[in-house]
């Protein structure tokens, strides 16, 4: 649970006169989720073939598990496992045929291929298809069956470049509940996403990737620091005291649909109290208080630039399969 896993300085790729890579430097602690944010064309992927041999760099120097990618490949390959966006299943073979076929090109003992194979199966919950040709699982299960397969091996950092990309939400809300378990059991996952929601549960550190260069990096909460718009709702029981409240904090913005005012701040205690005294000044009575902070959302249009600029996916305000929960942190009732 300790040390780096991944660590890379300076990388750069570039494709005739485009560059996708910028310099970009990365340090991913081991036993931790690091997610990799960015619109489309940012060099999301690019990134994930160049740590993972795919890809070599034109310039900088990446070390995966303690390996140099550029130099020690079949170390790094050995070390790692990846899945895609898009499940790398054999439609022909079934669930267990496939795990199989796994194990048999990693040179796995016959035994020892059996056992993984049905170790993942009851692990995945896909047991009860073992026998199904993999063309009639679902999408989550072909997802799940992939990173079965990708388990096959025991590795210590996975890539999961876009994993849940199409999957419908209770089948990414599985896929992120057996992450949480391989992190739980001291793998280090290296995700890239678009859905914002899903850095946000996930990932311990975030990095933003916009137009080759990393933009930001921090824990989800340090960057939803990064950007303006804190606020405290005091939400008020009718509209008199709406309308009392208003002139007690004439500063405040005010929502008539909600019965609320919106006042900037950062929702410690001490402006807490100082709210609460003032209208008890004036005997204005407060119905709940609740601090509302940014989300990944807003942190990302900050700084990737406009929606526009984003391709329309990633970068929009309703990304696709994002799922918005409410951004209330903290609440407090009066």
């Amino acid at each position: 649970m300790f040390g780096t896993a991944i660590a890379a300085s300076g990388l750069r790729k570039a494709y005739k006169d485009k560059t996708v890579l910028d310099g970009i430097d990365l340090d991913v602690r081991a036993g931790t989720v690091f997610s990799l944010l960015g619109p489309n064309g940012a060099g999301k992927t690019t990134t994930v073939n160049v740590l993972t041999t795919l890809l070599a760099p034109d310039a900088g120097r990446a070390v995966v598990a303690g390996h140099d990618v550029a130099t020690e490949t079949r170390a790094v390959r050995r070390a790692i496992g990846v899945t895609g966006q898009f499940a790398a299943v054999d439609d022909l073979l079934t669930g267990a045929e496939n795990l199989l076929m796994t194990a048999r090109l990693l040179h796995l003992p016959k035994a020892e291929g059996r056992e993984a194979a049905e170790r993942l199966l009851d692990r995945f919950d896909i047991a009860d298809a073992a026998d199904k040709p993999a063309a009639a699982y679902s999408g989550g299960m072909r997802r799940r069956l992939d990173l079965a397969m990708t388990l096959v091996s025991r590795p210590r950092i996975i890539f999961l470049d876009e994993p849940t990309t199409g999957l419908d939400p209770r089948s990414r809300l599985t896929l992120w509940a057996i992450v949480r378990e391989l992190v739980a059991d001291g793998v280090t996952i290296f995700l890239t996403t678009q859905y914002l929601e899903e850095a946000d549960k996930l990932a311990d550190r975030v990095a933003v990737l916009d137009r080759g260069r990393i933009v930001a990096e921090g824990t989800p909460a340090e960057l939803k620091r990064k950007v303006p718009g804190s606020h405290i709702r005091l939400r008020f029981r009718d509209r008199r005291e709406l309308d009392a409240g208003a002139v007690v904090l004439p500063t405040a913005t005010r929502d008539d649909d909600t019965l609320s005012l919106h006042v900037p701040g950062d929702g410690g205690m001490r402006t807490y109290r100082a709210l609460l005294a003032r209208l008890d000044e004036h005997a204005v009575d407060v119905e709940e208080m609740s601090l509302h902070t940014p989300d990944l959302d807003d942190v990302f249009l900050a700084l990737t630039g406009s929606a526009g600029d984003t391709g329309g996916t990633s970068g929009t305000r309703e990304a696709p399969g994002t799922e918005h929960s409410d951004d209330t942190n903290t609440a407090v009732t009066a």
